[in-house]
């Protein structure tokens, strides 16, 4: 008889997943269905950081927990998805780190590429493009408006949902970041995500890697599926929220906001600059109304112009138009008005990026 193979030791651990989660009770069967498919020849923990949930999401993670001993339960006591990241990379047991949102469906395949495409030594970051698909009638115009190019402004994350490449490209990325796979001893030296950005978190930890050399690539195999918010006052706020902190990453590393980003800040300026009356102009000698009124013509035709080329049903042409322009406003505004806030206070943010994380003896 050939001799019997060693027990693997059953503290370790391939790959350590990172979920926040904060009152998912609707959401958290399909969750860790989907998580616990992962199509990988290897040892994965599932580190559930939770918010302190106001719903059943513990009472459920529990239940799941006695099925599956890969699931852990941790307490995140800063409540934020970053507070979070940072708990579960404190208690991860792996060699590999990944990141999964809850409301993101990955494919089985996400933590064996990723895994895979980090053993070949050239990179620091892998991760897949972020395709938005609607569940609601907003939400399926905001997927849609994803899916053009005024959508999704400089950013290269994102793959539309009708986009389904034939063979596997890989291409890299800026700043613009969305989840992924790391080598553990990349996060322990940049000392985690920083909790000051509860928004944007992704951003500002890839500006500190590209700073220092690194490199971060998407692929398309590694697509997740994510739905986009199902309302307009939703959409701006969450446009707005990503606006402030993009402004608060620009300010701690500048070369994370390209012209075209910088540029689509002062939206919201020249459209307000179309309101200053003609007698106003006459007084001050300077054409601000009549130069906000180009802006606005300009504006109108591209929207205009991406609406047609993305073909909605005309009924929800106007709809279309609406959910592009909260978009740009919100941005913008929550660009300009944090930007005014932290810019003053530039240096002392440079000066605050996170400490390497202490990891806990196991």
């Amino acid at each position: 008889m050939p001799p019997s193979l060693p027990l693997r030791d059953p503290m370790h651990v391939d790959v350590s997943v990172l979920i926040p989660v904060r009152d998912e009770e609707q959401h958290l069967h399909e969750t860790v269905a989907a998580m616990r498919a992962q199509d990988f020849d290897g040892a994965i923990e599932l580190l559930f950081a939770d918010g302190r949930s106001d719903d059943r999401t513990v009472a459920i993670l529990r239940e799941l927990q006695a099925d599956d001993p890969r699931i852990r339960i941790l307490d995140n006591p800063g409540r934020t998805v970053t507070h979070g990241l940072n708990v579960g990379l404190r208690a991860a047991r792996g060699s590999y780190v990944a990141r999964m949102d809850a409301h993101t469906r990955y494919p089985a395949e996400y933590l064996r590429l990723g895994v895979e495409r980090l053993r070949q030594g050239d990179i620091d970051w892998v991760t897949g493009p972020q395709v938005p698909v609607g569940t609601g009638s907003w939400s399926r115009l905001v997927a849609r408006a994803l899916s053009g190019p005024l959508g999704r402004g400089s950013s290269d994350k994102w793959q539309p949902a009708d986009d389904a490449p034939r063979e596997v490209r890989e291409w890299e990325l800026s700043t613009s970041v969305f989840t992924g796979v790391w080598r553990r001893e990349t996060l322990d030296a940049l000392g985690g995500w920083d909790p000051e950005w509860v928004v944007n978190e992704d951003s500002e930890m890839a500006a500190r890697v590209l700073a220092g050399g690194g490199r971060i690539v998407c692929r398309t195999d590694m697509a997740a599926r994510y739905a986009p918010r199902d309302s307009l006052t939703g959409l701006a706020r969450q446009y707005w929220r990503y606006g402030t902190f993009r402004a608060r990453t620009f300010a701690r590393h500048p070369q994370s906001c390209g012209p075209l980003r910088l540029g689509a800040s002062l939206l919201p300026v020249g459209l307000a600059a179309a309101l200053v009356p003609n007698a106003a102009e006459r007084v001050t000698g300077v054409p601000v109304g009549r130069a906000g009124r180009v802006v606005a013509g300009l504006y109108a035709l591209a929207v205009a112009g991406q609406v047609a080329r993305l073909r909605p049903r005309p009924a929800d042409a106007p709809r279309l138009a609406a959910v592009l322009a909260t978009m740009h406003l919100s941005w913008g505004a929550g660009f300009l008005l944090s930007a005014l806030r932290v810019l003053p206070r530039r240096t002392r943010i440079r000066a605050s990026a996170p400490s390497p994380l202490s990891r806990p003896a196991t």
